[in-house]
Protein backbone atom coordinates (compact mmCIF):
# COMPACT_ATOMS: atom_id res chain seq x y z
CA UNK A 1 0.00 0.00 0.00
CA UNK A 2 1.35 3.42 -0.97
CA UNK A 3 1.92 6.05 1.69
CA UNK A 4 -0.12 9.21 1.53
CA UNK A 5 1.28 12.56 2.57
CA UNK A 6 -0.44 15.87 3.03
CA UNK A 7 0.97 19.37 2.88
CA UNK A 8 1.70 20.92 6.26
CA UNK A 9 1.16 24.64 6.70
CA UNK A 10 2.07 26.05 10.14
CA UNK A 11 -0.41 28.88 9.50
CA UNK A 12 -3.18 26.34 10.16
CA UNK A 13 -1.99 26.06 13.78
CA UNK A 14 -1.95 29.79 14.55
CA UNK A 15 -5.53 30.16 15.75
CA UNK A 16 -4.98 32.47 18.74
CA UNK A 17 -2.98 35.57 19.55
CA UNK A 18 -1.14 33.55 22.20
CA UNK A 19 -0.04 30.96 19.62
CA UNK A 20 1.08 33.75 17.29
CA UNK A 21 3.03 35.40 20.14
CA UNK A 22 4.92 32.18 20.88
CA UNK A 23 5.64 31.65 17.18
CA UNK A 24 6.84 35.24 16.76
CA UNK A 25 8.98 35.15 19.92
CA UNK A 26 10.63 31.96 18.68
CA UNK A 27 11.38 33.58 15.33
CA UNK A 28 12.95 36.68 16.90
CA UNK A 29 15.03 34.55 19.28
CA UNK A 30 16.81 33.00 16.30
CA UNK A 31 18.17 36.36 15.18
CA UNK A 32 17.84 35.09 11.60
CA UNK A 33 16.28 37.79 9.40
CA UNK A 34 15.16 35.26 6.77
CA UNK A 35 13.46 33.10 9.38
CA UNK A 36 11.76 36.14 10.93
CA UNK A 37 10.47 37.35 7.55
CA UNK A 38 9.15 33.88 6.76
CA UNK A 39 7.50 33.61 10.19
CA UNK A 40 5.75 36.94 9.60
CA UNK A 41 4.54 35.54 6.28
CA UNK A 42 3.13 32.47 8.01
CA UNK A 43 1.34 34.69 10.53
CA UNK A 44 0.05 36.93 7.74
CA UNK A 45 -1.41 33.89 5.95
CA UNK A 46 -3.01 32.74 9.22
CA UNK A 47 -4.65 36.13 9.70
CA UNK A 48 -5.52 36.58 6.02
CA UNK A 49 -3.22 38.22 3.50
CA UNK A 50 -6.03 40.19 1.83
CA UNK A 51 -7.19 41.61 5.16
CA UNK A 52 -3.60 42.48 6.09
CA UNK A 53 -3.11 44.16 2.73
CA UNK A 54 -6.16 46.37 3.33
CA UNK A 55 -5.07 47.24 6.88
CA UNK A 56 -1.48 48.11 5.94
CA UNK A 57 -2.08 49.69 2.55
CA UNK A 58 0.60 47.38 1.11
CA UNK A 59 -0.10 45.32 -2.00
CA UNK A 60 -0.70 41.61 -1.41
CA UNK A 61 2.02 40.77 -3.94
CA UNK A 62 4.47 42.94 -1.99
CA UNK A 63 3.51 41.19 1.25
CA UNK A 64 3.84 37.71 -0.25
CA UNK A 65 7.24 38.57 -1.71
CA UNK A 66 8.64 40.40 1.32
CA UNK A 67 7.32 37.95 3.91
CA UNK A 68 8.71 34.78 2.39
CA UNK A 69 11.81 32.68 2.98
CA UNK A 70 13.42 34.50 0.04
CA UNK A 71 12.09 37.91 1.09
CA UNK A 72 13.95 40.78 2.65
CA UNK A 73 11.38 43.21 4.06
CA UNK A 74 12.36 46.71 5.04
CA UNK A 75 12.11 47.68 8.68
CA UNK A 76 9.19 49.90 7.71
CA UNK A 77 7.31 46.97 6.20
CA UNK A 78 7.99 44.82 9.26
CA UNK A 79 6.77 47.52 11.65
CA UNK A 80 3.66 48.17 9.56
CA UNK A 81 2.82 44.46 9.42
CA UNK A 82 3.48 43.90 13.13
CA UNK A 83 1.29 46.88 14.02
CA UNK A 84 -1.56 45.62 11.81
CA UNK A 85 -1.27 42.20 13.46
CA UNK A 86 -1.52 43.80 16.89
CA UNK A 87 2.11 43.33 17.89
CA UNK A 88 5.07 45.63 18.40
CA UNK A 89 8.81 45.37 18.18
CA UNK A 90 10.67 46.25 21.36
CA UNK A 91 14.20 45.87 22.57
CA UNK A 92 15.37 43.84 25.50
CA UNK A 93 18.87 43.67 26.87
CA UNK A 94 20.52 40.26 26.60
CA UNK A 95 21.39 38.52 29.80
CA UNK A 96 24.87 37.04 29.89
Amino acid sequence: MAESFSTFDPADLLKSDEAIQVFLDDAFETGDATYIANALGVIARAKGMTKLSRETGLAREHLYKSLSAAGNPTLGTMLTVLNALGFQLKSQQKTL
